[in-house]
Order: structure tokens, then sequence, then C-alpha cells
């Protein structure tokens, strides 16, 4: 019985960290929590993992095949 619980937690768990959440909508948090923050003079970018290079990651979405990357910018 143990085994079977430890195996349906160990699926529901692994489920979980495996939700694609659609990078429109996550980086749309970013940008709430960045503003709510006073953060200003920013941009947010979704590039392909593969691409990400020195940037800044601030998020992971579509699986981890595709970042949100942070810059500042100038105004």
């Amino acid at each position: 019985m143990k085994r079977v619980a430890l195996t349906v937690l160990l699926l529901s768990v692994s489920t979980a960290s495996f939700a694609f959440k659609p990078c429109d909508e996550l980086k749309s948090e970013i940008q709430t929590k960045l503003d709510a923050k006073g953060v200003v003079n920013y941009a947010l970018d979704v590039v392909a993992a593969a691409d990400v290079g020195e940037q800044k990651v601030v998020g992971s979405c579509e699986g981890g095949s595709k970042k949100i990357v942070y810059s500042r910018t100038q105004q």
C-alpha cells in the first residue's frame, strides 16, 4: 500500500513540474511583479532556450523550450 501511495505522489509531482505555461501568460505575470516593485526602463523578451547566451533569464515557459530574458533600457 505504501508503494502505491508513493508512486501516485511521485507521478503527481512530476506531472506538475512539467506543466506547459504559455510564454505570454508568464511574461505578463513577471511584468506585473516588476511594475509593482517600481521597476522602470526594462524589457522582457521571449527567446529560444538555445539563444539565451549571457542574457539574464527571469522565466522559463513552454516546457523549458523558451526563456524570458530581462534587460534594462534607456529612456
